[in-house]
């Protein structure tokens, strides 16, 4: 059996290098990771990561060159309209910045997938996406034929190559731009659900879980893709290596505290703090040596000792249902108002 790839994640500001380039310039220092431009920036709660690769950077990371916009509300929750709201009004935005190159016309073309499963709900986005397309299309102003939407299946169902499906279709329709939306999967819980990634890159449907099928992208179709996908999975052994990391975190913070003369002056309860770096020093003797091991060490620990059923389960949230409603519904707005305020706005209702 092939190692099971720990720490995989579809949202590149997940990146090892990525992350590490955030941190130096928090750190105000002139390091810069060779091939990659990044800026992020806030509007309301919604936090932006702008990312252009080119080719060095994309053989640095194991991202594909292009441009990645990733929108992140770190407080949503199913029931927080507002916050939806905010994260349609950006992800139209978003769309609008990474799709001026390519100059479309009230003519264009726009075919819209949507990956997935829909049996199985944290890999239903895609499919009931689509869903919503098609009850609102009787409602837009936009001319019959001039966006497709169509929910392929994956491969387990239909027998055949997600992007071979998706090939035939294009080839059919002559489409100006593909749009694929898809569920992600993310290597830190706190961004389940709770960020979109839109990317001029494509997608390989089942990268995030191991069961990659054939690329969808403008190498492989001759048609522009961009791709829409949320984070809906983590792997179960990325969960272990966070709760190791935070007990360290939470022990090394209570015998820090404990050692300060203004312990002494406490009255209400110790407040746990995640926040400050570990001390190895101070929880050494308790745990011994592998509290100095890094992540990728932990994980390589749990990829020996772990049975291999383990190493292929994946969470999702409970309430992944109602997340994958919100994030259609999200998704399918966004898509429309982006056509018609800015593709189609010649059209008259």
């Amino acid at each position: 059996m092939s190692k099971i790839k720990f720490m995989r994640s579809d949202l590149i500001d997940e990146a090892k290098e990525v992350v590490q380039h955030r941190t130096e310039k928090e750190k105000d220092t002139l390091h810069e990771t060779p091939g990659i431009k990044m800026k992020e920036d806030r509007n309301g709660r919604v936090h932006i990561t702008h990312i252009d690769v080119d080719e060095s950077g994309a053989e640095s990371i194991g991202k594909k060159k292009g441009t990645y916009i990733t929108l992140t509300v770190p407080t949503l929750t199913v029931e927080d309209a507002q916050g939806f709201q905010e994260l349609n009004q950006q992800l139209i935005s978003s769309l609008k910045d990474i799709h001026q190159a390519l100059m479309l016309t009230d003519q264009s073309k726009i075919l819209v997938i949507g990956l997935g499963n829909r049996t199985i709900t944290p890999d239903a986005i895609g499919p009931v996406a689509i869903d919503r397309f098609h009850e609102a299309i009787f409602s837009s102003p936009i001319e019959f034929g001039q966006v497709v939407y169509y929910a392929p299946g994956v491969t387990g169902q239909t027998g055949l190559e997600t992007g071979e499906f998706v090939r035939a279709i294009s080839e059919r329709v002559k489409p100006d731009l593909i749009i694929v939306i898809d569920a992600l999967a993310a290597r830190n819980q706190d961004r389940l659900c709770k960020s979109l990634q839109i990317t001029n890159t494509g997608i390989h449907p089942g990268s995030g879980v191991g069961n990659s099928r054939n690329e969808i992208s403008f190498e492989s179709l001759g048609v522009p893709v961009t791709a829409i996908g949320v984070p809906m999975v983590v792997d179960a052994p990325v969960l272990v290596v966070e709760a190791i990391e935070t007990v360290f975190k939470v022990i090394s913070s209570q015998i820090g505290e404990t050692t300060k003369p203004s312990s002494a002056l406490s009255v209400g309860p110790w407040l746990r703090s995640t926040d400050e770096p570990i001390n190895v020093d101070a929880i050494k003797p308790i745990f011994g040596e592998w509290t100095a091991w890094s992540s990728e060490e932990l994980h390589a620990l749990l990829d020996e000792v772990l049975p291999p059923r383990h190493q292929q389960l994946f969470v999702t949230p409970k309430e992944s249902d109602a997340w994958v409603i919100m994030h259609a519904d999200l998704i399918q707005t966004g898509i429309l108002n982006w056509l018609q305020d800015d593709v189609f706005g010649s059209i008259s209702p």
